[in-house]
C-alpha cells in the first residue's frame, strides 16, 4: 500500500493528529528561519562593534548582553524544528538493532522523557519571565534593557518546543494504538544515511535553480 493510500485509510483521529503536526511543523520551520537570520544579524552586530571600537572608538556598550540574548533566543526558537527534522544528536547503536515493535516503543518512551524535561524548561522559563515582569527587572548594560523582552522571546521558543513534542507524542500514541510501528520509527527515529543523502541532493538542486535564475 502506498503512503497516500495508507494515509487515507488511517482512522480520523490519526489523520487529524498528522495534520496538526504538519501545521505546527510549518510554524516551527518559520521560527527556525528567523533563528538562522538572527544568528546572521548577531555576527554582523559583533563584527560592527569590533570594527567600531578598533577604528572609530565607538561601541554599543552592551555587546556581550545583546549577543547573549540573541544566541539564547535563536537556540530556543530552533529547537522545535530540529526535533521535527530528527536532527538532534542521538546515541542509538542498540536501538537500531532491535526489532520494529520494541524500537518504536523506545522511541516513544524517549519522546515522553524529553517532553517531561521540556515541560520543566518551559515552566522555569515562564516563571522567570513572570518574576522579571513583577519586579520590572532590567539588565546591567548601558542600554538598561528590560529582562522581560529577551526572556519572553526565549520562553516562547521553549513553549513551541513543548508544543511540538506534544503533537508528535499524540501522533505516535495514535499510531501505536493502530499498530503502525513503522510509522512511529519513521516519525521519531534517527535520520538514516538515505535521508541525509536526499537532503543534500535537494540542497544542490535548490542551489542550481537559484544560480540559473
Amino acid at each position: 500500500m502506498s503512503g497516500a493510500a495508507a494515509g487515507a485509510a488511517a482512522p480520523a483521529p490519526l489523520r487529524f493528529a498528522r495534520a496538526l503536526r504538519k501545521g505546527v511543523d510549518r510554524a516551527a520551520t518559520g521560527m527556525a528561519y528567523l533563528a538562522g537570520w538572527n544568528y546572521v544579524l548577531c555576527a554582523l552586530f559583533i563584527t560592527a562593534d569590533i570594527v567600531g571600537r578598533s577604528a572609530f572608538g565607538v561601541s554599543s556598550a552592551a555587546t556581550v548582553e545583546i549577543s547573549g540574548y540573541m544566541l539564547a533566543c535563536g537556540i530556543s526558537w530552533a529547537l522545535a524544528h530540529t526535533l521535527a527534522e530528527r536532527a538532534h544528536i542521538r546515541v542509538d547503536i542498540l536501538v537500531n538493532r532491535m526489532p520494529l515493535r520494541p524500537r518504536a516503543l523506545l522511541h516513544l518512551l524517549a519522546l515522553v522523557l524529553l517532553g517531561l524535561f521540556s515541560a520543566f524548561l518551559a515552566w522555569a522559563g515562564l516563571d522567570l519571565l513572570q518574576e522579571s515582569m513583577m519586579f520590572d527587572a532590567h539588565d546591567n548594560s548601558a542600554l538598561h534593557i528590560p529582562m522581560a523582552l529577551p526572556q519572553g522571546i526565549w520562553a516562547f521558543g521553549l513553549a513551541a518546543f513543548l508544543l511540538m513534542i506534544a503533537v508528535l507524542m499524540l501522533e505516535a500514541a495514535l499510531s501505536l494504538f493502530c499498530g503502525q510501528y513503522d510509522e512511529i520509527v519513521a516519525l521519531l527515529g534517527a535520520r538514516s544515511i538515505d535521508d541525509e543523502a536526499e537532503e543534500a541532493l535537494e540542497a544542490v538542486a535548490m542551489s542550481r535553480k537559484e544560480t540559473a535564475a
